[in-house]
């Protein structure tokens, strides 16, 4: 009877050994004070890395987007504005590639590893608002939210956001809680950050500006010198900025005026309809694994095991409330904007948006973090990550075979980029100085020729400031326009008004990708020489 009884209490202790050995050793890490900062790094360093390697293979046979070449061609001068958006991203871009080769590798471990710092920073947030268990389980859900890896392969404005705005937030809370000069003037360096990333951002100081003025404690933080301080410190930090903008007549404000404004009720309502739906299905990912993770194993005759009633001492309401305001605000906010001011909005908007709602989430005092919750939703982004690094190659053979005609994704601007080269340098022996080309054919080439020209747009109003079209003149350029691309009629208007004396050529690139070509895309392109 002795062994009888002995024997299922053994063989039920050896049932998840590893599994309940890693709980508790995640858990013992990630509430050590000392020690969950270098958890927290590694593991953002190891997302980082795993992602980067299943971009390099998901998009073997692509070019880099363009809003990666435009960053990159951004960086190669370090202005004050970059036409249409604020210059943080061209000079983050700029020093990236100071220091690593002009390859798309680089271009996705850029993306990765300014995602990877959001990681840490959104994990510094949370320590203001619950304890180091869930400030880590709040980091394991936003790796598996798809804007922090597969939708996060083009580094852009966007993407530095997810750095930029959480450091804006963590600020605020640090100056709600301390009320200081010395937060004050953190807080507004952040807003200045934040907007020298992209104008959006005033979404969320506006959300802050309106958390602070809802929230119950409002009185307290604002006879305070903290948001004053941080207002003036702003003003100072923008103020070069500014004198740009001025001196450009505000072409990077009068850009966006241009671009988004539209007057069709129905198509209004649509695109803020489809964003809503877009960023919910996104944020839904993450939340749906986390409520999983902390749901297994199942408890006899409770539904939802995590949830219980009663003080929390691992909450600080107070800064919970912070979050809940302002993502709430930015949830709702654009796409009401949207309707009531005749905007178009984009779902990529979203993309810096939604970074608070894990933290939203886990802050809820009711929400229990067993120490198993840890271990079973970062074995569920580590299974998640290895499956697609191994399905990847079978994942690009089906979408060269299914996809490669369609869209501009598979178009071979890498190639042409390389033929102009040697067009250009054979005929004058010297480096290739500028492209004229729209956008999503200009700054592929400036990425991928080895004499990187400046690109120009033709009929662009708010020039990027890297070169002009008598600087273009004066040094020669090519022009390229796509033909069967919708702009093609007014890309060649472009090239008979400004480059008549030019030799036209017309040339043909394809893609070969593991053996499968793609569709044969002609350009008219057209060689204007150096002034005399």
């Amino acid at each position: 009877m002795s062994t009888a009884s002995i024997l299922p209490a053994n063989a039920r202790g050896r049932r998840f050994p590893s599994l309940r050995r890693l709980g508790a050793w995640l858990a013992s890490r990630a509430g050590d004070p000392k020690a969950s900062l270098w958890l927290v790094i590694g593991f953002a360093t190891v997302h980082a890395v795993l992602w980067t390697l299943i971009l390099v293979n998901l998009k073997t046979g692509q070019d880099v987007h363009m809003d990666v070449a435009e960053a990159y061609a951004w960086g190669q001068k370090f202005l004050l504005g970059y036409g249409k958006h604020p210059p943080l991203s061209g000079w983050v871009a700029g020093v990236w590639f100071m220091i690593f080769p002009v390859k798309d590798w680089a271009t996705y471990a850029l993306a990765m590893t300014t995602l990877g710092c959001g990681l840490v920073i959104c994990w510094l947030l949370a320590l203001r608002v619950v304890d180091r268990r869930r400030a880590f389980l709040v980091v394991v859900m936003l790796a598996l939210y798809p804007i922090f890896n597969f939708k996060g392969f083009k580094y852009n404005p966007d993407i530095l956001q997810l750095v930029t705005l959480p450091l804006l937030m963590l600020a605020y809370l640090d100056a709600f809680e301390k009320r200081s000069v010395k937060s004050g003037i953190w807080l507004g360096l952040a807003g200045a950050l934040a907007l020298m990333t992209k104008y959006w951002v005033l979404t969320m100081i506006g959300a802050i500006g309106l958390a602070a003025l809802i929230h119950p404690a409002r009185l307290q933080f604002l006879r305070s010198p903290a948001p004053w301080v941080a207002i003036a410190t702003l003003a100072v930090a923008m103020f070069p900025h500014f004198l740009w903008l001025k001196q450009v007549n505000f072409i990077a404000l009068t850009y966006a005026g241009d671009s988004y404004t539209i007057t069709d009720r129905a198509q209004i309502h649509d695109l803020a309809l489809g964003y809503i739906g877009h960023n919910l299905a996104l944020v839904a990912v993450p939340a749906v694994l986390a409520a999983m993770a902390l749901a297994w194993p199942p408890r006899r005759w409770r539904l939802f095991p995590f949830w219980s009633r009663g003080p929390n001492s691992g909450v600080n309401v107070s800064q919970a409330l912070n979050v809940w305001i302002v993502q709430a605000i930015v949830a709702i906010g654009p796409p009401l904007g949207a309707v009531i001011f005749h905007i178009y909005i984009k779902t990529d908007w979203g993309i810096p948006l939604f970074f608070l709602v894990p933290l939203a989430l886990v802050a809820i005092p009711a929400v229990r973090v067993r120490q198993i919750a840890l271990s079973n939703l970062a074995a569920t982004w580590l299974v998640i990550s290895l499956v697609v690094l191994v399905a990847s190659p079978k994942i690009v053979a089906y979408e060269l075979d299914q996809k490669r005609n369609e869209g501009a994704t598979y178009r071979a601007r890498s190639e042409l980029a390389r033929e102009l080269t040697d067009v250009w340098q054979t005929r004058f022996h010297s480096r290739w100085p500028v492209v004229a080309a729209y956008t999503d054919t200009g700054e592929p080439i400036t990425f991928y020729s080895p004499d990187h020209p400046a690109p120009l747009t033709p009929d662009e109003p708010w020039s990027s400031g890297l070169t002009s079209l008598e600087e273009a003149k004066r040094s020669g350029f090519i022009g390229v326009c796509e033909t069967g691309d919708w702009k093609l009629e007014k890309c060649e208007a472009w090239m008979k008004l400004h480059a008549a004396n030019g030799e036209r050529m017309g040339v043909t690139t394809r893609r070969f990708t593991l053996g499968i070509a793609s569709a044969a895309t002609a350009w008219n392109v057209v060689v204007v020489p150096p002034a005399k």
